[in-house]
């Protein structure tokens, strides 16, 4: 074999390897060939593109084909992705093929989610196609509402602070610094006032004490008098104590029909008159010993005669002489 044949075959065999390479990578087998395409449309791929991965159950099973626009007018904007699968798994028309992400950082790819009921897809048919939300969609779509709501808080707030920079205008920052010092003056003497109040119960809970100390002395002091009546012969002093008012009665019974001394005293009108009379002259008597003291008391060496009682001059209250 010559030189330049040897090299003609290892050109060719570097350039075979290097095709099938390049189409491996592309995820092309050319030693196993696609022997079924079919047909999904979406509104959406979602990041997916040209020789993407295409797995049944996590096994890949083909790729990604093309993807073109839809030119049918009514679904303008619309994608058909076309597929490949290199193996003979058989399933319905019925399968639905959804557009996943492997990872949050990856490319999307296709998932065959297989149905066993009904007509067996063959290449070319149309297959019903989803997509499946990946954790960063998740995340948006969650985040979209919150997005919206939060929005609608930092317009109202802003409204808000609006407001309350034209209601806090000058006078109404003086009028709220006065107000927020009365409030501290008064919270100083609501501070005062307590402390009386406290010193006010301090100095009442001693005299209570005080209080409940005489309270129990007392109710001691009750309970001694309550044990001498107790013993105490009750009985007999109210027996003494009737005789006693019974006696009292008696007395004054007498008195009263006028029996004995007082009893005549008190009844008699004579004893009374009579005591009257007595009473009288023996005022007339103290008022003569009084203006005419030489009638009854005399000391002189020639007698001299005494002057009569004059009764006229007596109750006159005038002497005689």
């Amino acid at each position: 074999m010559s030189k330049e044949l040897k090299t003609g075959i290892v050109a060719i065999i570097v350039i075979a390897m290097f095709f099938w390479g390049y189409n491996f990578l592309k995820g092309e087998n050319i030693f196993q060939p696609n022997n079924r395409q079919f047909i999904v449309e979406y509104s959406n791929i979602a990041g997916l593109s040209k020789s993407s991965l295409v797995t049944i159950n996590g096994l890949k099973v083909g790729k990604v084909d093309d993807i073109l626009f839809n030119s049918n007018p009514i679904k303008r904007g619309s994608l058909i992705v076309l597929f490949s699968m290199d193996n003979d798994f058989m399933f319905s028309k019925n399968s639905i093929v959804k557009i996943y992400s492997p990872n949050p950082l990856g490319g999307s790819n296709l998932a065959v989610v297989p149905d066993y009921f009904g007509v067996n897809a063959v290449s070319g048919d149309t297959l019903k196609g989803q997509i499946e939300s990946s954790l960063f969609t998740s995340i948006g779509e969650r985040l979209d509402p919150i997005q919206e709501k939060l929005e609608n808080v930092i317009v109202s707030a802003d409204s808000l602070f609006k407001n309350i920079n034209n209601i806090l205008d000058n006078k109404t920052t003086l009028s709220l610094k006065k107000s927020v010092k009365t409030l501290e003056y008064t919270l100083v003497d609501v501070r005062k006032t307590i402390q009386s109040v406290n010193g006010i119960m301090d100095s009442t809970f001693t005299g209570l004490n005080e209080t409940v100390r005489n309270t129990k002395y007392i109710s001691e002091n009750l309970a001694k008098v309550s044990d001498t009546l107790l013993n105490a012969n009750l009985g007999k002093i109210m027996r003494d104590a009737e005789v006693t008012l019974s006696t009292v009665n008696s007395l004054l019974k007498g008195i009263d029909e006028g029996k004995g001394s007082i009893g005549k005293f008190v009844n008699d009108d004579a004893m009374y008159t009579n005591l009257t009379n007595v009473s009288k002259e023996l005022e007339q008597l103290l008022r003569e010993i009084k203006l005419n003291p030489k009638r009854f008391v005399h000391f002189s060496l020639f007698a001299k005669k005494t002057s009569k009682f004059n009764e006229e001059n007596n109750n006159s209250n005038k002497t005689n002489q």
